[in-house]
Parts: structure tokens; sequence; C-alpha cells
């Protein structure tokens, strides 16, 4: 379980309690995962690799994407030196390297499939994948989707579910939140896992009853995955992704609440002004 990232300048007062400047260490004492960005539009040196590894405990689970001259600029095609070189500099993460996610434009669509095809028999099997796609004939529950699945079930590759269901929830409430809608996709939330890993992305919104909602069915499909022996992967979102550790916790209570029994580590905050100012009186 993560977020889009693992530090922001609010962080440290607000969750951390902690201002040393060690987010990424801080981050990775309350959750397992983040959906590491940074790799879609650049590459990190090697020594920057050795010290996320470094910062973090041994359970923890980087995923990240490749980069956007791989899934955008070329689609898939003659790409295989950039490939190497990411796939050469992530494997210096070792076991904490969970998934590496090929994120695909929304005009890659059933015409490429083949494109794709070619791509996955060439990724080297020593890693982890998954895939998210986003032309809407790939939601559509025909052929198409099913041709797709089964590509991904072929090849072991886990698809990537997007839930932006919260997000497009009523009117926009903010000039950010109108801006995160024109980046973000609407596309129908198609549940299954095509392998033993599935990945979710949930975008909320400002209103956490709106969040509730769209998570509520998340929780038993988690529990079911688990039971399952699956892996799952949950990224959480918002319009300010500032605060998204308080959207992952309020997953993290409503899951616990309804499995006490294979409850999940709660998120620890720093005191709010108005919990200290009860502390004094």
């Amino acid at each position: 379980m993560g977020l889009p990232q693992w530090q922001h300048s609010s962080w440290p007062k607000r969750w951390f309690a902690n201002p040393s400047g060690t987010q990424l260490a801080d981050y990775a004492k309350q959750l397992n995962s983040v959906e590491g960005n940074t790799t879609f539009y650049h590459l990190p040196s090697p020594q920057t690799v050795d010290n996320w590894a470094a910062a973090t405990p041994a359970d923890f689970r980087f995923t990240f994407k490749f980069h956007s001259d791989i899934s955008h600029k070329s689609s898939l095609q003659h790409c295989d030196t950039l490939v190497t070189e990411q796939l050469n500099l992530l494997a210096r993460l070792e076991h904490r390297l969970g998934q590496v996610m090929l994120q695909l434009p929304a005009g890659f669509g059933p015409a490429q499939l083949p494109l794709l095809e070619s791509f996955l028999k060439r990724l080297s099997p020593a890693f982890s994948y998954a895939v998210e796609v986003r032309h809407l004939a790939f939601f559509a529950k025909g052929e198409q989707e099913k041709a797709l699945n089964r590509l991904f079930m072929a090849h072991g590759v886990n698809r990537v579910i997007m839930d932006t269901r919260a997000l497009f929830t009523g009117p926009a409430d903010s000039a950010l939140t109108a801006e995160v809608r024109t980046k973000k996709p609407r596309v129908p939330v198609n549940v299954i896992a095509t392998s033993n890993q599935p990945v979710m992305r949930f975008v909320g919104n400002n209103n956490d009853q709106d969040n509730a909602a769209c998570l509520h069915p998340w929780i038993d499909k988690c529990q079911q995955w688990r039971e399952q022996g699956k892996s799952c992967y949950l990224f959480f979102h918002r319009p300010d992704n500032q605060d998204a550790p308080w959207l992952a916790q309020q997953f993290i209570a409503a899951y616990n609440q309804r499995f006490p029994d294979s409850a999940l580590p709660a998120l620890h905050f720093a005191p709010s002004q108005d919990d200290l100012q009860s502390q004094l009186f």
C-alpha cells in the first residue's frame, strides 16, 4: 500500500513529525510501497537508486513506471536499449523492486495489440510487470478487452485498475481538482486480476463521503485477493497529494473495521494544532 510520491513539503510537519529531511525513510516506516513517477520523466543515477534501497526496509516495494520515451514517444518500438538501461538500473533495488509499470496513452488501442505482445515477449522474465491501458475499447467488455486480458494472463502481467470515480463525482470544488480531472482518465472500473499482483490506483476528491462510497467495494476485493494468496498493490491519490496519506488512512480504518482479524497497520500522524491545544487545557 502506498502513495504516488514519498515526499511532500508539508509532510515532515503534518505527518512524520520529523523535520530531519529523511522523508523516504519516514515514509517507509508507515507504508510499504510507493508509486514512483519520477522514472516516467527521467532515469535516476545508480547512486540515487542505491540511496533509495538504503533508506527503506527489506519488505518495502518500489513500483516504477517505464520511461515515457518507451510508452509514448516510441510506442514500444525501437526502444530495447532504453528498456535494458532502465531495468538494469532498477535491478539495483533487488527484492525491493515490486513491479515495473507500463502506462500506455489513450491512443494505444486494439490495433496496437501486436506491438504490446511483441514488447512483452522481449521483456526480461526477472521482473514483475503491470500495464495500464486507457483506450476505451479495452473497457467495453467485448472481444478486444478479452484479447487484452488473455495477453496479460499469458505473460503473467498485472492489469492496472484505475479508479477515478470519486475524482469525477459532483462539480469540481477547486481549480486544482478541475485541472487534475483533465489529466486523469475517466474510464470504467473493470476489476480483474490477470496475475498474482493486481494493482489498483485510486484517485479521490476532497469529500470524505464521496471517497468512502468509492473505496467501500475495494475493502472486500482486497480481502478476497489476500485470501487467494495474491499480493495486491493499492495506491491512493488526491487532487493535492499532500492529502493522500489521510485518504490511505481512511481506507485502512474502514478495512480494519470490516476485517479486524487481518487488520492493516494504521498510519500515525503528527498532532494537529487542535490536539496540541486540547493537551494544554
